[in-house]
Formats: structure tokens, C-alpha cells, sequence
């Protein structure tokens, strides 16, 4: 199993230096992926602007969304963005989409939540058909375009998964969790008469040393969820064993890559995530 860690586009304090230096440590850490979060009301990085600089000042690093709320985005400019960032990333682009939980951002957005779904899956359609016509230009790295995983926990989001992409993002929880979502998704995409089997991603919290600045900024982040935010804080990882269980946990129950997403904003987290590995 690889292990990617996501960068602090979220999370309070963070600069533009900061981002830049993270992504080159992470990479010469030995981490396999970036990620990134994605919110419209919250004070949060845009993914894909954020991953061009991110691609600048790395080679081999991929930067996957986890994931991006899709249909809050132009399907035409969202397959013309995704190319692009693929083809200045030399291919690294892998793009994690999903229809979010927040109603505000469709109300800021101008798009009804209530047809989501629906839009989301004609949307994986028509980036795919963009890519593979050649509507827009510039040509992504693969024929089809990058590699799209979905997220979501509904049946429908185990099917589009299985129907319109190259696998599946967990959105977080123990390994147990986890080990019943990729049940669901390897059934979806054999139900779907796909071959082979679907790429599994899954992702946690830390903070290492520093467990209530990690709480306080997931209570601020999930304050929409109502009382099942301080659930979400207390699952923040904070000591090297918990990094090492979940870590552990998840390769047992066949997660092709785990992405690490920090709490606090602060290049230590990096390294210590760093030493916690090896």
C-alpha cells in the first residue's frame, strides 16, 4: 500500500510558502500522492489553482483530489482545467470527485443540491467523452484522460464509481469502515461486468503532538454535521502507534493508497509523519 499525505490547503495559517515547501518535502520524503480537500464556503485553497504550484516545484509526486465537489464546476472548463494540470504535472493528475455534503456551496454556486447526483454522473460521462474526443484542448497524458476515482457512501455512488471511473475514495473512518466500503465498491464494478477491479483510496486525520489544535480545527471544518463533528475530531490521529494501526489496518483490507491529511498547519507534521513511517 502507498501512503500520501494531503497538503494544509484547509487548515488555519497556512501561506503560500508553506504550500509550495510542503509539497517539495513531501515528495523528497517519499510520499506517493498530494491531496487536497475542497469547499466553497470555508476558507479553504481551490484544488486545481493549488496543484499547478504544486506541480512546479515537484517531478514524480501525484496530486490527487479527495475529493473535488464536481458539480459546482462547468463540466467543459473542468475537463479544459484537468487536462491542463495533467499535462504540466507530466501525467500526475488523479481526479477524486464527489458531490460534497454542504448545501451552502450549491446555494453559493448557483446549482440545485437536489439533482446532484444525477449531475455528477453525467458529468464523469462527459469529461471522459471531452478527453477521448479531443473537444478541448490541451490533450491530458492518457488517451481517456487522468485517472478518476468517486467517492460517496450511497448506492448510487457505488455504481456510478463502477460505471464511470477507475475506482473508488473512502471518506475516512477506521479500517473496519473502510474494509465495508471496498466490499461494496468490488462488488459494484463486478455487478458492472468491468474487468480486473477498482483502485481503492482511503484517508485519515493527524496531528501529531499537537491533538487539540488538530480538534479544533475538524470541529470547525464538519460544524455543519452537528454533534457528529466531535466524533470526527476524536478519530484525529495524534500519537505514532494510531498512525501505525490505521496505516496498518488499511493495508490488511486491500487500500491500494492512504492519504494522511494534516489538521495543523506546520512543516513539522510533515516530518514527523515522515519518521512515523519509516
Amino acid at each position: 500500500m502507498r501512503v500520501g499525505i494531503g497538503l494544509p490547503t484547509s487548515t488555519p495559517g497556512a501561506d503560500g510558502r508553506l504550500m509550495l515547501d510542503w509539497a517539495r518535502r513531501a515528495e523528497a520524503a517519499g510520499f506517493s500522492s498530494l491531496g487536497t480537500v475542497d469547499r466553497f464556503v470555508y476558507e479553504c485553497w481551490e484544488p486545481m489553482t493549488t496543484f499547478a504550484g504544486a506541480a512546479a516545484v515537484t517531478e514524480s509526486i501525484r496530486l490527487v483530489t479527495m475529493i473535488l465537489i464536481g458539480p459546482l464546476r462547468n463540466s467543459a472548463l473542468l475537463a479544459k482545467q484537468a487536462a491542463t494540470l495533467d499535462v504540466i504535472s507530466g501525467g500526475r493528475l488523479v481526479l477524486g470527485l464527489g458531490i460534497g455534503a454542504r448545501h451552502d456551496d450549491y446555494e453559493l454556486a448557483g446549482v440545485d443540491p437536489r439533482q446532484r447526483g444525477r449531475e455528477l454522473s453525467r458529468q464523469l460521462h462527459d469529461l471522459r467523452a471531452t478527453w477521448e474526443e479531443g473537444v478541448v484542448g490541451p490533450r491530458p497524458g492518457g488517451e481517456d484522460g487522468p485517472t478518476m476515482l468517486v467517492g460517496g457512501g450511497g448506492g448510487q455512488a457505488f455504481s456510478r464509481m463502477a460505471r464511470l471511473s477507475d475506482g473508488y475514495v473512502h471518506g475516512g473512518g477506521p479500517p473496519r469502515a473502510f474494509a465495508s466500503a471496498a466490499a461494496r465498491a468490488r462488488a459494484a464494478w463486478a455487478d458492472a461486468g468491468r474487468p480486473g477491479r477498482p483502485q481503492l483510496w482511503g484517508q485519515g486525520y493527524f496531528a501529531l503532538g499537537e491533538p487539540e489544535r488538530g480538534a479544533d480545527y475538524l470541529r470547525s471544518y464538519y460544524a455543519f454535521t452537528g454533534g457528529f463533528a466531535e466524533k470526527i475530531a476524536a478519530a484525529n490521529l495524534t500519537t505514532p502507534q494510531a498512525i501505525k494501526d490505521l496505516v496498518r489496518g488499511y493495508e490488511e483490507e486491500g487500500c491500494d493508497e492512504l492519504v494522511l491529511l494534516p489538521t495543523v498547519s506546520s512543516l513539522d507534521q510533515l516530518e514527523r509523519l515522515a519518521d512515523v513511517l519509516r
